[in-house]
């Protein structure tokens, strides 16, 4: 009954290949498996390269995991574009299942060699992923900067997200928020309210960072009384409220008496608790 299935679809389209992979469609695995597999052993066929990959999907849905990375090693020995690629990208991101970082590093690493620009993206956010479960700090900033470079809108906004995000925790609000900036201006960027979110989070830490150095500036009693309030009044945006805590103790503790009392006097004004008291009765 098979045979005469495939006939079937032979007769119709003429070309192997779509037979094969209307037979996977329809969950004919092992059918679609033979014509696939007679395809890479011929050298010459035209579709070889995307019958490899074919086959690889195939063997992978029926739990052959070794046959299928032999066939996606086929597909990617060919060199092709499109097929390669594909094979690269299935092969790395079995081994990231897998826990398997080398392997998927040097998969992801084939897809760039390959260097078709619809998989690039993908290869650079698995590099950082990789990067980043292992502590490279300066490895996934490069591929996170190389995968928003490509200008992908997904890939773009979602790299530009993690890369923030590991800006923001290593104090560099200002590379955090033109790295966001970027994500924001690619025609139909993904995640946008995410995006402006974290740039606005960017935004405070480069506020608390000018607020700081404001209130450190000598002989401006008005102007060093306002910056500890606005940092205090901040960092608790921030989740920092220890910190908070600390400036409030600062400004009230300032050498300059005169600072002092303008803290003092905006402490009450905003109704805080003294640093270091209960609550209110």
């Amino acid at each position: 009954m098979r045979s005469l299935v495939m006939a079937a679809h032979e007769v119709e389209s003429g070309r192997p290949i779509d037979d094969a992979r209307r037979l996977a469609e329809d969950g004919d695995l092992d059918a679609a498996a033979e014509i696939f597999t007679r395809l890479v052993a011929d050298e010459g066929a035209a579709d070889r390269a995307q019958a490899a990959v074919g086959l690889a999907v195939v063997l992978e849905k029926r739990g052959d995991l070794t046959g299928a990375r032999a066939a996606a090693r086929a597909a990617l020995a060919t060199g092709h574009p499109e097929y390669a690629a594909q094979a690269a990208c299935l092969l790395a991101r079995g081994f990231e299942r897998e826990g398997l970082a080398d392997q998927a590093r040097a998969a992801w690493q084939a897809v760039i060699g390959v260097g078709t620009p619809a998989y690039l993206p993908a290869a650079h956010l698995g590099l950082a992923r990789i990067a980043a479960e292992e502590d490279d700090g300066a490895v996934a900033e490069e591929e996170l900067r190389a995968a928003l470079a490509t200008g992908d809108p997904e890939a773009g906004s979602h790299a530009a997200q993690m890369l923030a995000e590991h800006l923001l925790a290593a104090g560099e609000p200002g590379a955090a928020a033109d790295a966001l900036l970027d994500a924001l201006a690619l025609p139909g960027a993904a995640d946008p309210g995410r995006l402006r979110v974290l740039l606005g989070m960017a935004h405070l830490d480069m506020a608390c960072g000018e607020f700081a150095a404001a209130a450190g500036e000598p002989g401006d009693v008005d102007g060093a009384a306002l910056a500890i309030e606005l940092l205090a009044r901040t960092l608790p945006l921030r989740g920092r409220d220890e910190d908070a805590e600390a400036v409030w103790s600062y400004g009230l503790d300032h050498p300059d008496e005169a600072v002092a009392e303008q803290v003092r006097l905006r402490l009450r004004r905003g109704d805080d608790p003294a640093p270091g008291a209960g609550p209110q009765a």
